[in-house]
């Protein structure tokens, strides 16, 4: 990356995620991303961590520490969250999992006073989390209860494919046995309007097109394998269509992702996590964007897991943290655009 930065430049804030994960690794490639030049990344942790995994996979990165109060030209900064154990890639410990939420209560912190431009996250492990006595259910439900929302949505985007598919999800990360119970009527209708709002907002799509899965098999067949269409899904469908929205469906899930479909949907909205990201995860794993709408901050996220068994093995391949940054870039840029246009009307 350029050393022709200055302190003005758009900051990116970074968290890497499971310390014992391909996070750190991932973040270490940015230095070499010449696409990147116009940003500056505030990467949150250890910087002992860091300089450890670069001596590992033979990089040798030029870095700052991050001082708000003395903003700093170089392009990359690390704002230090010390971790509570030493980090041996692969392994995980769950005594380090405190460290993984104080780097993320840093990043959304910063985001809330406007102090970065945009969070990027990489994975975390759930579980270890969860093993260490924290209630955690993923970074979706946790950006939104700390920055005090109470409706955000999952959105996975990939760019790979023709089709350029976007899923939305209504329940994200839930037992399959309490499902049913979670799709209400409030709560599609909210997942809706958030959608809608920030496909408008973000992606500048006027008037978007939004598949609706059902939720049973042949999105229950007038009512013969399930009734949650009759009662639930469409009236709210019917609802909002009323108030103007493009909303098709409910549509058997299994037939909704056929290529015709898809190329004219702007986003497709899932009831469960499984339902709609098996097929967008086809298309594109690995390069695909996880987008948390709805938040007073823009965030986007890989679309893959810890991979423990290639961290540190300089195995890691970071496009999709490259995607998610370019993608985060793009929605920053989409809202300057629009206060310039509020400023000069």
């Amino acid at each position: 990356m350029s050393s022709k930065v200055v302190s003005t430049m758009k900051k990116i804030v970074i968290t890497y995620g499971e310390p014992a994960g391909i996070g750190p690794d991932l973040v270490l490639q940015l230095a070499k991303q010449p696409q990147f030049d116009h940003l500056q990344f505030i990467i949150i942790g250890d910087k002992n961590l860091l300089n450890d995994r670069a001596e590992q996979l033979g990089i040798k990165p030029n870095w700052g520490t991050y001082n708000a109060k003395s903003p700093s030209t170089q392009a990359i900064q690390i704002l230090h969250v010390e971790t509570h154990s030493k980090t041996i890639p692969g392994k995980l410990n769950k005594n380090n999992s405190a460290h993984v939420l104080a780097c993320l209560d840093g990043a959304i912190e910063g985001c809330l006073k406007k102090e970065f431009a945009a969070l990027v996250t990489c994975p975390v492990h759930k579980g270890i989390i969860n093993d260490s006595g924290i209630a955690f259910s993923g970074h979706t439900e946790y950006l939104a209860e700390k920055s005090n929302i109470k409706k955000v949505v999952m959105m996975l985007c990939e760019n790979n494919s023709e089709f350029k598919l976007r899923v939305a999800l209504v329940t994200t990360h839930l037992p399959l046995s309490k499902v049913s119970k979670a799709i209400t009527s409030e709560e599609l209708e909210n997942t809706l309007l958030v959608l809608q709002n920030d496909l408008q907002h973000y992606f500048k799509i006027e008037s978007p097109t939004i598949y609706v899965c059902g939720l049973n098999p042949h999105a229950g067949e007038d009512g013969h394998l399930g009734d949650e269409e009759i009662n639930i899904i469409e009236p709210c469908l019917n609802k909002l269509r009323n108030k103007g929205y493009n909303l098709i469906g409910p549509l058997p899930a299994d037939t909704l992702f056929v290529p015709n479909n898809l190329r004219q949907a702007d986003a497709v909205v899932a009831m469960y996590h499984d339902q709609g990201l098996p097929m967008l995860k086809h298309l594109g794993f690995g390069q695909a964007i996880n987008v948390t709408l709805g938040l007073p901050f823009i965030r986007t996220s890989v679309d893959h897991g810890t991979a423990l068994e290639l961290a540190g093995t300089g195995k890691a391949n970071a496009t999709s943290l490259f995607n998610a940054i370019t993608l985060a870039d793009m929605m920053s840029e989409q809202i300057n655009s629009t206060q310039t246009q509020l400023v000069t009307a």
